[in-house]
């Protein structure tokens, strides 16, 4: 049985209910038509069992997707310099629950409100619509910062500040396609590059100096 998110059994259940009407009318086309959007839902909000603990000098994924960027930023509001930014496009088809990347505490919240650009723009990391978490783990520093995308319009990031995470603890989802970006350290090792396909929690990106 495939394992859901909270925030998606709504929708679930509405396409659910649809099909269902659809063959109590015999409406057999639109049935037909409907049942891979009833599928599509159901997948969308999967929220999968995955090995977490890959070890306290590495940093996982936050998200499934694909990098589309890797560069060196200012970032003012937490590290207050300069970080290393990895960019993770997620389609409607990746799982779009995120999550910690190391164990720590969360140290900074803050929400902005914005555009819905396509999320694998470079503008779309100023501009969309987005969550910020910053964490302090025993080693430095990360950043996660949740962005809508061109059909996103609900970001949702679960803990206050104050709590203490665990590395592949969920953090939030954002429905319907997005991006996160995850800043970590100019002094970390990269270990992912530009087209690469990641697995939440599961690939690691980085590793601590």
């Amino acid at each position: 049985m495939i394992r859901t998110a909270p925030e998606g059994r709504w929708f679930i259940a509405g396409g659910i209910v649809i099909a269902l009407l659809f063959a109590a009318w015999g409406w057999w086309i639109a049935l037909v038509l409907w049942l891979p959007v009833a599928i599509w839902i159901v997948a969308f909000f999967r929220d999968p069992e995955r090995a977490w603990q890959k070890g306290a000098d590495l940093i996982v994924a936050p998200a499934d997707g694909r990098v589309v960027d890797i560069r060196t930023v200012d970032e003012p509001a937490f590290f207050h310099g300069a970080a290393q930014r990895i960019s993770i496009f997620m389609n409607v088809f990746d799982c779009h629950v995120n999550r910690y990347p190391a164990d720590g505490v969360v140290a900074y919240r803050q929400y902005n409100p914005g555009k819905f650009l396509h999320a694998a723009d470079e503008k779309a990391s100023a501009d969309n619509e987005q969550s910020t978490v910053g964490l302090e783990t025993p080693r430095g520093k990360l950043l996660i910062r949740q962005i809508a995308g061109l059909i996103a319009r609900r970001i949702i990031t679960d803990d206050p500040e104050g709590t203490a995470v665990h590395q592949g603890d969920r953090l939030g989802m954002i429905r319907f396609g997005s991006r996160v970006d995850l800043f970590v350290p100019v002094g970390a090792e990269i270990l992912v590059r530009t087209g690469d396909a990641t697995r939440v929690g599961m690939t690691v990106v980085a590793k601590w100096a």
